[in-house]
This record gives C-alpha cells, sequence and structure tokens, in this order.
C-alpha cells in the first residue's frame, strides 16, 4: 500500500468550531434556532427568477443544534461542547459525541461553520 503524504492527525473532538459572521440567525419563542441562508449565485439567481426559488433559505435546527449554536464562541472545543450537552439533556444526548461528530460534519459540509486553526 501507499502511504498518504501530508496526512494531519488530530482528534475530531478537540477541534474547535465557531460561527461564521456572514450567517444571521434568530431564536424563535421555544429556543428553535433558524439560520438564514442566501442563496447566492448565477445559478441561484436562475433558479429564483424560473422555477420561484426562495432568495433566503431558513434552516431550523433541532433542540440538541441550538442549544449548541449560541456556545460556538470559538473557544470551546467538542468535548467541552459535549459535556455542556450532557448536563443538560442527560442521557437523553446518548450517544452522545458520535451525534456531535455527525451534527459538526453536516454544518461544516455545507459550510455553515468554520473550524479555529490550532497551529
Amino acid at each position: 500500500m501507499k502511504k498518504k503524504d501530508n496526512v494531519i492527525s488530530e482528534n475530531y473532538l478537540e477541534r474547535i468550531p465557531m460561527r461564521p459572521e456572514g450567517i444571521p440567525w434568530s431564536t424563535d419563542d421555544k429556543g428553535i434556532v433558524t439560520l438564514d441562508i442566501a442563496n447566492r449565485g448565477v445559478f441561484n439567481r436562475i433558479a429564483q427568477k424560473f422555477f420561484h426559488k426562495p432568495k433566503v433559505t431558513h434552516v431550523h435546527l433541532d433542540e440538541t443544534g441550538s442549544f449548541v449554536w449560541p456556545l460556538l464562541d470559538g473557544e470551546k472545543n467538542i468535548i467541552e461542547l459535549g459535556k455542556m450537552v450532557k448536563q443538560r439533556y442527560g442521557e437523553k444526548a446518548e450517544p452522545l459525541y458520535p451525534r456531535l461528530a455527525k451534527f459538526f460534519q453536516v454544518l461544516d459540509s455545507y459550510h455553515f461553520l468554520k473550524w479555529r486553526d490550532l497551529r
């Protein structure tokens, strides 16, 4: 087998997530966070004009995500956030770290968060 070059070895749970500045968000009276994502670009403009797609997409987070989102200050890593979730939700949060890791992977795949560089 060929050895991969430039492999960065890090524990995913030690990464520090941050909210990007360009994503407006709000909280409703039940505490659910809604992200307002602007649909920009040529293809989105075409879809808006011809297929009546919205200019802004509203992404509603679940209860746990709504608890975690305001805590993304660029200071706490996923392990620390997990401890806070565990304290708030107890056994309801289990399996805690696999769920949190998947939550952050999904947010990252849509570019809804940034990671603080630890180097």
